[in-house]
């Protein structure tokens, strides 16, 4: 009877931090190995970080990460790692022979042991929609790689390879595996984890072998990887879960493709969508803020429920006393909104300050002659050099609040409440926000702390306070009708009369899908943010702005 001890990591690479990326892959193997781990397997270009995009088509940026590859498999060849067998995701130069026109490298997975590669995969299936741009910069492969570890054949794959039918992993029953192994660089998407285990879980099934998915962890621009790696045996049982937005390392011992164990303690609940897409929130922006040499940030309090919810994800990411608020009131600000932004900085512990921005709107009304929106939209505009200021004089990253209801139907002002380099709520529809923000509070009340999001911010009417008694409601539907119509729109992608079908007004679904159209042009010029839906404004949906299609 053959017994493998298996170690799934989930690591948290930097794109292009070779050296730093080879010191954590080194490190997670040492630890592997003191467990007893035979066998150890880390996700999809877990040497160079996900997605590299153009640096694939970079001879330089190939030749250094085969490289690393190679000073990698010298320090495997010790005695400190002596019968560790170990799968690594990169990239790699393909063979002359096959490059195709713009791409010049594979997306692989290398099987390390005794000192030397004893195998490479290719990834069969490149993805080319959605975020992911392969079929551009890869060349595909087309063999399943097989190897024996300790009497059981193992073979390798990579991530779509397993979201699309044939390929290599139609061949793992006739090649009588054991055990798969599942390289990913699959980022969160609310509720895509139960659509992965279902995946898994068919292929064990179908293909009869046991499986280890291995994703990875962490935010890399725009796009944020949850981990949660699983193993399933071949008849298709959850055996392990690893830990979701966190760097993980789970023991398994694989006694036959029906025979799995996990290694000491380990939990299968899955968290529900809020705690999820809060945390991906949060990883998303610490990772932003580490991986590109920030330590602090600061963005505008306006006593509302955007800005409350971002100060309190910042909060959560990098520590109260790295996240720096300010309040700018107008003469339209109302009493109330300058006591909630405070209060919501009191309650979190963030650093805080008041500038009134009057003083500095008046000279520019005056000597531009500005009136009605104009006038409006200059007010976000002097905020938003005052906090550009304020990034620039202390080096600290601008956030900018809007979400992503503002975001689609152009309730902005450019260069105003748009300045930043970083949306945690890009991909975050008002309704969300709103229910993010009550589960944020009573997620701190059941473990006795303090309710971060004043309430007064939650119930309150939402409103820029630009002119008198202004509320959001003035110029747009309520947000629960709104969001509504841009899930048809921006998600769905139903036309006008599908979304009338739905039982809405079609003068009301013309004017919306209208902004939404006409505002594109805005978004392209916003900042990113953390991706947690199916469908982000960015690389997930791309339009032309000159756009006159109506429909």
């Amino acid at each position: 009877m053959s017994n493998l001890r298996l170690a799934l990591a989930q690591t948290n690479p930097t794109v292009g931090a070779l050296e730093a990326n080879a010191a954590q892959i080194l490190a997670v193997a040492r630890t592997a190995k003191s467990a007893g781990a035979d066998l150890v397997v880390f996700a999809e270009m877990a040497l160079t970080g996900y997605p590299i995009e153009d640096l694939a088509s970079r001879v330089s940026f190939l030749v250094e990460t085969e490289a690393t590859v190679d000073r990698l498999t010298k320090e495997l060849a010790t005695s400190e790692f002596d019968g560790l067998t170990v799968v690594l995701g990169h990239p790699a130069l393909a063979s002359a022979n096959i490059r195709t026109g713009w791409a010049i490298a594979q997306n692989c997975a290398s099987v390390i042991q005794s000192g030397r590669v004893i195998g490479r995969y290719a990834k069969h299936h490149l993805p080319n929609y959605s975020v992911f741009d392969e079929y551009r910069i890869f060349v595909p492969g087309n063999e399943l790689l097989t190897f024996d570890v300790n009497g059981l054949k193992v073979s390798t794959v990579i991530c779509e390879d397993i979201w699309q039918s044939g390929g290599p992993v139609a061949k793992l029953s006739e090649n009588e595996t054991d055990l798969c192994l599942i390289l990913n660089g699959s980022p969160f998407e609310i509720d895509k984890d139960d659509r992965r285990q279902g995946l898994v879980k068919d292929l064990a099934i179908k293909q009869n072998c046991a499986a280890a998915y291995v994703n990875l962890v962490g935010g890399q621009d725009d796009l944020v990887f949850d981990g949660d790696s699983i193993a399933i045996d071949s008849n298709g049982k959850l055996i392990a879960r690893l830990k979701q937005f966190k760097e993980d390392l789970l023991l398994v011992d694989v006694t036959s493709k029906s025979e799995i164990a996990v290694v000491g303690d380990h939990f299968l609940t899955k968290p529900n969508d809020n705690w999820q897409a809060w945390n991906a929130l949060v990883t998303g922006l610490r990772d932003y803020v580490r991986k590109n040499g920030f330590s602090s940030v600061v963005l505008g309090l306006s006593g509302g429920i955007d800005s409350a919810v971002c100060a309190t994800i910042a909060a959560d990411a990098l520590g109260p006393e790295n996240v720096y608020g300010v309040s700018m009131p107008s003469r339209y600000s109302s009493t109330g909104s300058k006591d909630d932004a405070e209060d919501l900085a009191n309650r979190r512990g963030i650093n805080y300050q008041v500038q009134p921005i009057e003083n500095l709107v008046k000279p520019f009304e005056s000597q531009l002659g500005l009136t009605d929106l104009a006038a409006e939209n200059l007010q976000a505009r002097v905020r938003g050099v005052i906090l550009m200021g304020l990034s620039n004089k202390h080096g600290m990253l601008t956030l900018t609040t809007g979400n992503k209801t503002e975001l689609a139907v152009g309730y902005s002002t450019i260069y105003g409440d748009t300045v930043g380099g970083y949306a945690p709520l890009k991909d975050v529809e008002k309704t969300l926000v709103w229910e993010l923000a009550k589960w944020r509070n009573s997620y701190a009340k059941n473990r006795g702390e303090i309710e971060p999001i004043p309430q007064a911010s939650i119930e309150k009417p939402p409103s820029a306070e630009l002119r008198p008694d202004q509320v959001d409601q003035d110029s747009l539907p309520a947000y629960d009708v709104l969001d509504q119509i841009l899930e048809a729109y921006v998600n769905q992608r139903r036309s006008i009369q599908e979304i009338v079908n739905l039982g809405f007004e079609k003068s009301l679904v013309e004017k919306i899908l209208q902004m939404v159209d006409r505002s594109e042009w805005k978004r392209r010029q916003g900042a990113i943010g953390p991706k947690i839906t199916g469908m982000a404004f960015g690389r997930d949906r791309r339009l032309p702005i000159t756009n006159k299609f109506k429909g």
